[in-house]
């Protein structure tokens, strides 16, 4: 459903990523890891086409979209949740989805995956707590019905339990077989459990790659380690 081929990209004459290759079937999920400033960020940006490459090429279903800027992927079906939780603080949660569709069975489609937005739809987003705001700005993208989500970061900040809970979710939606996903995760034990695959970004390059699950624990973290 995505595919990076041998993606050089950077800032300016800086080079940070060099010769990437990542690959997410349709359907499937894949995690991608890597400490800070491995380069994860400026790939996420690579593959949503915020920044251009300098060589290489990106690829959504089959489609080569290197040149197209970030709406014209998103109406090929990429949704992208960023990193930091983000919402419009002054609207309320229900005005927050609205934002993206005022259709009642859509949005009630979503709040059956995150139930617990349903008793905070007239609450102001601002007042939420971090676990809750993730947990709607995923619901919002959702909406946009998309074939390719990108998750940056979604653990990052909140409670033990919303943990789980997305990670209940990004194994639920995955399970239909209509939606792929790309998780950028720190968590390594949650990157695992939540995908089929994964990579380890270091120095921006693929350092490792292969199947997930709780058996490639020890293989991450060595890779992780060098």
């Amino acid at each position: 459903m995505l595919e990076l081929r041998d993606v050089t990209a950077g800032y300016g004459r800086t080079k940070v990523l060099e010769g990437v290759s990542v690959e997410v079937p349709r359907g499937g999920a894949v995690a991608l890891m890597g400490h800070n400033g491995a380069g994860k960020t400026t790939l996420l940006r690579v593959a949503v086409g915020l920044l251009p490459v300098m060589s290489g090429t990106v690829l959504i279903d089959g489609e080569d979209v290197t040149r197209l800027r970030p709406n014209k992927r998103v109406a090929r079906g990429l949704g992208y949740v960023p990193q930091g939780q983000l919402s419009f603080p002054q609207m309320t949660t229900l005005e927050n989805l609205q934002l993206v569709t005022t259709d009642r069975t859509s949005i009630d489609e979503v709040l059956d995956t995150f139930p617990a937005l349903r008793d905070l739809l007239a609450r102001r987003a601002g007042l939420l707590s971090g676990g809750q705001r993730q947990q709607l700005s995923i619901a919002r993208t959702l909406l946009t019905k998309p074939r390719l989500l990108i998750l940056d970061e979604p653990t990052e900040g909140i409670q033990p339990n919303v943990v789980a809970e997305i990670e209940s979710v990004i194994t639920s939606l995955t399970a239909r077989g209509d939606l792929s996903v790309l998780l950028v995760e720190q968590h390594v034990g949650f990157a695992l459990r939540s995908t089929g695959s994964y990579y380890v970004l270091e120095s921006g390059r693929i350092t490792s790659h292969g199947e997930g699950g709780p058996g490639a624990l020890d293989d991450v973290r060595a890779a992780m380690a060098v």
